[in-house]
């Protein structure tokens, strides 16, 4: 069961850019069929609404520093609320 979590966990990463004119979901996706790896833009809700039902992990980029941050449902409230907001704490 626990290794069923993981791959469930795998396959809802997002990133959240932060940069100079603001920040934006994405997540990729793998195209089997011409092995490309493709990036979309996700909405914030939806992002929102997948994290606080506990169903995936968000990776904070911050493009002038290229640093890169994890946040997981079962991260430190503090640091949800710092990187993510307010609105993004689990239920």
């Amino acid at each position: 069961m626990m290794k069923e979590k993981v791959l469930s966990m795998e396959e809802n990463n997002y990133t959240k850019v932060i940069g100079l004119r603001g920040y934006y979901f994405i997540k990729s996706y793998e195209k089997p069929k011409k092995n490309k790896v493709k990036i979309r833009k996700i909405l914030e809700e939806t992002v929102r609404k997948v994290f606080r039902n506990r169903d995936c992990s968000v990776v904070v980029f911050f493009e002038e520093t290229e640093k890169e941050i994890l946040i997981t449902p079962d991260s430190p409230t503090e640091e949800i609320v710092k990187y993510l907001g307010k609105s993004f704490l689990p239920k």
